[in-house]
């Protein structure tokens, strides 16, 4: 009888203690800024045609679509080629910062503007995968999602050693940010370009309350109780987001599988065998034919399709089936970003899968970057940089205790041969030599 109210109290407390997920919100957090990233630099060329003044879809139809909708765009404040040209490039600066995790609570918020300005600016140059982008975008304001792989946990990291060291850190990049992003808020919502639908202003608004209180309790707040308050306040929401982004990933699943099973053509195991044979989704048309040889091939597939997006929302009960499936859905996106030329489209849908990826794999996948990482940067500081004369003859470097030799790049590799030559002497038996003159004595890490 006690068991049960033991239980719920712990999944209370690990819901109000800490924020779940932090590898698979960081994996979103990437992959949806990327996807962004990558489109509109692909579509910088044609950006006039999709959403500047001189598209299709003009200004004046957009603008009164969006007076019948209320969505939000601030690509319809102004009618002017500048302004475009502005909030285009700094979708891809936003983007790019969000990928690094520099500010991303900041930054989700300006990625969601980018976002959605874009996308409700033309409604009709839209697919699915840009409908997961433009959710998404929303949910990730809500989430914790540099915690771990971002410029924040480096910096917060840093912060934590200099107050082991005694200091304390301050932070004048964050209030500065904060200030002028309330000003150009309180700009917009003076001049009446708030007046659509509530629900992004009013997010914009609590965001900036909300960073403003944050800053405040950990600058003067005296004792830790209410810096506590506000993490329990900030994991729930962070929690409850990552429910809503797993819950959406599942409807769009099952409701495309259902959908897909009341069809005629997926019902007789043919469905797979049209797309691949249309103009537009066809980049290889070699490739397609190859694909459609086998009748057998295209039934199976067509078949298990179906089969593995019904299924999927069930096997959350069962992680080894759930992670057999999820492998076969993303193996199936890749499959289609190639052959069907729809990148982004898959792109966008892996990066919603990848919040159901085992924590353990993540890690492993974080682990092998750092060692390469690490590799990386071992061999740049073992190869000093090479110089020659202006007779093209190269010039020797000199070392770090040579008089006016440098100090920085080439003082670390003195230091890595060194430890290397100690480290080798000892292993052969022999007793280290000490260091010439000038020299760092090499030390063990």
């Amino acid at each position: 009888m006690n068991r049960f109210p033991l239980k719920l109290s712990g999944a209370v407390a690990r819901v109000a203690d800490s924020a779940l997920g932090p590898h698979q919100t960081a994996v979103i957090r990437i992959g949806f800024s990327a996807t962004w990233l990558l489109f509109l630099l692909r579509e910088f060329p044609h950006r006039q045609e999709l959403y500047g003044p001189d598209g299709p879809w003009d200004w004046d139809l957009a603008d009164q679509l969006v007076g019948s909708n209320g969505a939000f765009t601030a690509l319809l404040w102004s009618d002017g080629q500048g302004w475009f040209e502005a909030l285009y490039l700094l979708a891809v600066v936003w983007s790019v910062l969000l990928l690094l995790g520099w500010r991303t609570r900041t930054m989700s918020v300006l990625f969601m503007v980018g976002v959605l300005s874009l996308q409700n600016r033309s409604v009709f140059m839209g697919d699915g995968g840009d409908n997961v982008l433009h959710l998404m975008s929303v949910y990730l304001v809500f989430t914790r999602c540099g915690q771990v792989w971002s410029l924040d946990a480096r910096r917060a990291r840093r912060a934590d050693e200099a107050r082991a060291r005694g200091e304390r850190p301050r932070d004048r990049t964050g209030p500065a940010l904060w200030g002028v992003l309330g000003f150009l808020l309180l700009l917009a919502t003076l001049a009446g370009r708030m007046d659509g639908d509530r629900f992004v202003p009013a997010l914009l608004w609590a965001v900036w309350l909300a960073q403003a209180l944050w800053w405040l309790v950990g600058r003067y707040a005296r004792t830790p109780q209410p810096r506590g308050l506000l993490d329990v306040v900030a994991n729930i929401v962070h929690n409850g987001a990552l429910l809503v982004i797993m819950a959406e990933a599942c409807l769009i699943y099952a409701t495309a599988g259902w959908y897909k099973i009341q069809g005629s053509r997926w019902q007789d195991g043919t469905a797979v065998h049209y797309p691949l044979h249309l103009e537009y989704f066809s980049p290889w048309p070699a490739l397609s034919d190859l694909l459609t040889a086998s009748g057998t091939l295209v039934m199976l597939v067509t078949y298990g399709t179906v089969a593995v997006q019904v299924a999927f929302p069930f096997t959350l009960f069962n992680r080894r089936v759930k992670n057999v499936l999820l492998a076969l859905m993303i193996t199936e996106h890749a499959v289609i970003a190639v052959v069907l030329g729809l990148p982004f489209f898959s792109l966008a849908m892996i990066a919603a899968d990848a919040v159901f990826l085992p924590t353990s794999f993540l890690r492993r996948l974080g682990n092998a970057f750092g060692r390469a990482y690490v590799g990386v940067r071992t061999r740049t500081l073992r190869t000093p940089p090479s110089r020659t004369r202006a007779d093209g003859a190269p010039v020797p470097v000199p070392r770090t205790g040579s008089p006016g030799g440098p100090v920085g790049h080439v003082g670390q590799v003195d230091h890595v041969d060194q430890v290397d030559r100690v480290d080798g002497e000892e292993q052969a038996g022999r007793e280290p030599t000490a260091p010439a003159p000038g020299k760092a004595p090499g030390t063990r890490p």
